[in-house]
């Protein structure tokens, strides 16, 4: 006589657990449904810290400013460095210079930033009212986020590997734009 082999049954949060969450469920048929999992948490989260940032430049006092706006000043401002159009496309990965140059026209006209001509090339900088406004989005960035974090070494280390793992996913999905290119 054979055994017969009981079958548990599963909980419904370990079934659940297999399904993927994502948004496009014909993507997640495929070989990596981890990967769709994966760009629909990008997905929500991307929406979420674009929300956040131009939140907080609201509350800084400047409403009205768009996320890249918002991406351009912090980025001029950094190491309060002159930048030029190009190099802050590349930095923030924006393949359209246009859309970089439309957020500095946006800028210089809300007095944030100042412009110095150097030959051919025009180089940006944060004046005293657009480092002001980044000085007061990272009290509210600190007060408000920051905060919430629990700041301990695995958190951290946490936060810097997930950092270097989005790097690394940027340059494939890079790599796989040009291949979708030449296809």
């Amino acid at each position: 006589m054979t055994k017969e082999k009981k079958s548990t049954p599963k909980s419904p949060a370990a079934s659940a657990a297999k399904v993927p969450i994502v948004s496009s469920a014909h993507l997640a048929a495929g070989k990596s449904a981890e990967l769709s999992e994966f760009e629909f948490g990008l997905i929500i989260a991307s929406n979420a810290f674009n929300r956040w940032a131009v939140r907080c430049m609201s509350a800084a006092g400047m409403k009205d400013m768009t996320i890249t706006d918002v991406l351009v000043l912090h980025h001029i401002n950094h190491r309060a460095r002159e930048k030029k159009l190009a190099d802050i496309a590349f930095i923030l990965n924006i393949e359209d210079t246009h859309v970089v140059n439309y957020s500095l026209k946006k800028l210089l006209a809300l007095g944030l930033v100042q412009t110095e001509r150097r030959g051919k090339e025009v180089l940006y900088s944060t004046n005293e009212r657009g480092r002001d406004l980044c000085k007061r989005y990272f009290e509210i960035r600190e007060h408000v986020l920051v905060s919430t974090l629990s700041r301990d070494a695995a958190e951290s280390f946490e936060l810097a590997e997930l950092a270097r793992f989005l790097r690394m996913l940027s340059g494939l999905y890079d790599q796989a734009a040009r291949a979708a290119t030449s296809l």
